[in-house]
């Protein structure tokens, strides 16, 4: 299982992210598709060679063709929103926020499978890019669809766990050389 080499791979300094890796994948109440589009949505977003490379044939195989794909939509879509709206958010003149955005990003409105799904992992993304304007779009929309706190949270843990596990096996790499 990849998840084991993965968590194998994190150093002892880690352990936390070890323990944490183990039980927010693998204890997760999330929903397969859920879980696993998130995985693999952070995994990309994470920027990390090695968690990508552990993480996306598990995910591959726990996902529909059509929510795999949404997944890397959902991870390229947000890694261009966050930058965009995370910068309109930062500059101070607040003119920037009445132009009109003009970037295409139609796969949000129709990414092909359910849309409750890929608003959660364009949250996860959204969190591990540090877009706090996607963040409240993203929870609000999966708010107004009935998903409760704990399920938001949840992504949320996967994101910081991925994320936090791509940054230290990537430093351990440098330092290695």
């Amino acid at each position: 299982m990849a998840l084991d080499e993965l968590k194998s791979a994190v150093p002892d300094f880690a352990k936390d992210l070890k323990l944490n890796l183990g039980s927010v994948i693998g204890n997760s109440d999330l929903p397969q598709q859920q879980l696993w589009g998130t995985v693999l949505a952070c995994a990309i977003a994470s920027r990390s060679p090695k968690v990508l490379r552990e993480l996306e044939p598990e995910a591959k195989a726990n996902l529909s063709a059509e929510a795999y794909t949404a997944a890397k939509s959902a991870a390229a879509v947000m890694a261009m929103n966050n930058v965009f709206y995370r910068t309109r958010h930062l500059l101070s003149d607040p003119e920037y926020g009445t132009l009109r955005a003009g970037l295409r990003m139609n796969v949000i409105g129709n990414p092909g499978m359910e849309k409750i799904d890929f608003e959660l992992w364009s949250l996860a993304v959204s969190a591990i890019n540090g877009c706090g304007q996607c963040l409240d779009s993203h929870e609000q929309v999966l708010r107004k669809a009935g998903v409760d706190r704990e399920t938001i949270q949840e992504a949320v843990k996967i994101a910081s766990v991925i994320q936090a596990v791509g940054v230290t096996l990537d430093a351990e790499a440098v330092l290695a050389e």
